[in-house]
């Protein structure tokens, strides 16, 4: 399936982490969090992407034209034309990237509306560029053709913003920190869509997904819901921004299958 990942909004949750590149672009390890998003649905054998981009669309744009020198080691001769040579390989060769202008203050409705023409008439994947989790991807796959209707929607849990104790008569047994909530789900992203999610949209620069249009989807019956009980996090305060660095810097990411 092609992947369309939102890559548009301000970010202003998250400026004081950086506030000269746009969220999905704010790094964890050497690699943007967009990054890594498409690096785990590539696991899954999905490597045709649409970045719908918005604000500092150039930043985007500049790392995958030159992708090769933003993720390579390579020796420049100064003073010399063509003699660039790269010194290591990639997996992503075999990826496609279409990278979207659409729009700098369009919400997410519209964004989505206007990649119809890159999208086709096949279902396909839709996440937003500031989350990780690991989730099923084929499950999820799965699960939506079975069901026939237009959206699925990971629901997931919310991260705990405490540390959950387990004891028994007094005796810490557990601890974990800020674990998944064990309460009711919250929408995770990571959606399933048949062409038809296209008729509930409009190019209202005004129109935000998850409104009107998912309302709708509910009132028609033609949202479903994957439930996922594993890892998830976005990145909206400098807070994430450091757990999933600590995350990945210890070998811990639960999202790294590469």
């Amino acid at each position: 399936m092609k992947v369309v990942i939102l890559c548009g909004g301000y970010g202003t949750r998250i400026r004081d982490v950086a506030d000269n590149i746009p969220k999905p672009m704010i790094p964890i390890g050497r690699f943007p969090i967009l990054w890594h998003i498409m690096k785990y649905y590539a696991s899954f054998g999905h490597r045709d992407f649409v970045l719908c981009l918005g604000y500092k669309s150039s930043v985007i744009k500049d790392f995958f034209i030159n992708y090769e020198a933003h993720t390579k080691d390579f020796t420049i001769e100064l003073g010399r034309k063509d003699t660039l040579t790269f010194h290591n390989d990639h997996d992503e060769s075999d990826w496609r990237v279409t990278l979207a202008d659409t729009g700098l203050e369009a919400m997410t409705g519209a964004r989505i509306k206007r990649i119809q023409k890159y999208v086709g008439d096949d279902d396909f994947m839709l996440t937003y560029g500031d989350g990780v989790g690991d989730i099923d991807l084929s499950r999820l796959q799965a699960f939506h053709r079975g069901h026939g209707r237009t959206l699925t929607v990971t629901g997931v849990r919310p991260p705990g913003r405490f540390g959950e104790l387990v004891h028994a008569e007094g005796v810490i047994t557990e601890f974990n920190e800020k674990p998944q909530a064990t309460g009711g789900r919250i929408s995770g992203g990571f959606f399933v869509a048949t062409p038809n999610v296209f008729d509930y949209l409009n190019d209202d620069e005004g129109l935000v997904f998850e409104q009107q249009p998912m309302r709708s989807l509910v009132a028609d019956q033609q949202l479903m819901v994957f439930e996922h009980d594993g890892f998830w996090q976005p990145m909206d305060t400098s807070r994430e921004f450091q757990l999933l660095n600590s995350l990945y810097d210890e070998g811990r990411a639960p999202w790294v299958r590469w």
